[in-house]
This record gives C-alpha cells, sequence and structure tokens, in this order.
C-alpha cells in the first residue's frame, strides 16, 4: 500500500493509511533457509482449517467422462454436480448444488454438516421432481458420487452417468465457476454464526443468480430466462 516512488513523503502516506512510521520503513526480511528447514523437521505449520472435498472410494466404480464434444443446446440435457466448503465464523459446512448445465440455473442445492451422501440425493432428487429427468448427470469422482447409493439412483432414472477424469476441474468448469461466484460474492462477505445463516444468506444468493444476474456467456441473460426460455419453445414444438 506504500508507494514509495509517490512523490509524497513516506510519513504522509503512513498518516493517510492510519499506519505507524515504523512499520512502513520496514521491510519484509525472508526467513533463512536455516529456519525454514528447521521448522521443516520440527513438523510447525500453520494450523488451520483444509477443505477435501472429492475423496475417491478405492472399492467404487468410475464412470467415464461424457462431455467432451457432446453439443449441449437445451435444458434438462445435462446436470452437473459438485460439492463446495464453505467457511463460517467458528465452523464450517459444505454445499452441494445441483446445475443446469446450459442455462446455469441452480437447480436445487443443500447445506450439511456431513459430508455424506444423502444430503447430495436430496439435492438431486429435488432437482428431478421440481425440473424433470436429465439425460445425463456429471460429478466428480467423489466417494458420494460413487457410491450405490447414488449411482443406483441414476441408473433407475435412466439417467447416463458421467464423471470427470481424475484432476481435471475444467471438466465441471461451470460449477466450478458457480462456486467461485458464490464464494467471492456472498459466502466471503458474510462470516455465518450458523448452519441456519448460511442457508439463509446462500439461498437468498442462488435466488439473485438465477433471477437476477446476467452472465456474459448467457448473452447477459439470466439462468432463469434462458431455461424458461428454452423451455417454452420445446413446449411449442
Amino acid at each position: 500500500m506504500i508507494d514509495r516512488s509517490h512523490p509524497l513523503p513516506i510519513t504522509r502516506q503512513a498518516e493517510a493509511l492510519g499506519m505507524a512510521r515504523s512499520t512502513a520503513y520496514a521491510l519484509p526480511t525472508p526467513a533463512s533457509d536455516r529456519d525454514l528447514d528447521l521448522m521443516k523437521r520440527m513438523g510447525i505449520e500453520a494450523l488451520y482449517r483444509k477443505p477435501r472435498t472429492t475423496k475417491k472410494h478405492p472399492q467404487h466404480r468410475v464412470y467415464p467422462y461424457l462431455l467432451r464434444g457432446l453439443v449441449i443446446d437445451r435444458p434438462n440435457q445435462v446436470y452437473a454436480m459438485d460439492i463446495a466448503y464453505i467457511p463460517m465464523a467458528r465452523s464450517f459446512v459444505y454445499l452441494v448444488a445441483v446445475l443446469d448445465w446450459y442455462s446455469r440455473k441452480v437447480l436445487s442445492w443443500r447445506v450439511s454438516i456431513t459430508m455424506d451422501v444423502h444430503f447430495c440425493l436430496d439435492a438431486l432428487e429435488e432437482a428431478i421432481d421440481v425440473h424433470g429427468v436429465p439425460e445425463i448427470v456429471n460429478t466428480d469422482q467423489g466417494s458420494q458420487f460413487t457410491s450405490q447409493a447414488f449411482t443406483g439412483l441414476l441408473k433407475e432414472r435412466g439417467i447416463r452417468i458421467s464423471m470427470d477424469s481424475k484432476g481435471s476441474w475444467c471438466d465441471n468448469v461451470f460449477i466450478e465457476r458457480l462456486w467461485r461466484s458464490v464464494k467471492y460474492e456472498e459466502v466471503y462477505l458474510h462470516a455465518y454464526d450458523t448452519v441456519s445463516d448460511s442457508r439463509t444468506g446462500i439461498g437468498k444468493y442462488f435466488n439473485l443468480y438465477n433471477r437476477r444476474r446476467p452472465h456474459s456467456s448467457l448473452k447477459r441473460k439470466t439462468p432463469d430466462q434462458v431455461y424458461y426460455a428454452q423451455q417454452l419453445l420445446t413446449l411449442a414444438a
């Protein structure tokens, strides 16, 4: 924040920023190689929550990625699902969402304090009940999505199963962009005190995201506009 090449003296810059002059004049000194090596040997590291939402189960079947080269030109053709880690003031929750790939509309979502398969199933069943059965559901290779309960539901409904390639975040790029949007535009701006607060805040954001937030990739239309306009055209045909 201090610009040492600026004509305004550093002292005045420090005053304007409410910073002590000693802090402004002090130059950062990196830790020596010896200190870094010593910390590594002692196992010293910063303590913080480390999110890990994709944990593969060694005994679960992994399905191939079906979207490469596929023309996706209508709603309910492909649903994408993923789980995100949501920090709160003193804890954290997990968020799962079902996204319509064509329109980017968030069809359903759930918040949970545990990362089991049940909140994923609840979100998927709601999306299907309200919006219809998709042709394909795409997920990552996490144990929730490769479980018998989850894949069994898809097979019962005649839905084709698609899974991201290992380590390839771009295979599910639109839901990754959704996570970036919801975290930077909602979650990181509010330190939720309770799980209920997180549900309320995220719910309001998704309502705005679907109904009022235009997307450049959708020609400045909202997900709801694209989703329902195409649905009306399909019904008219």
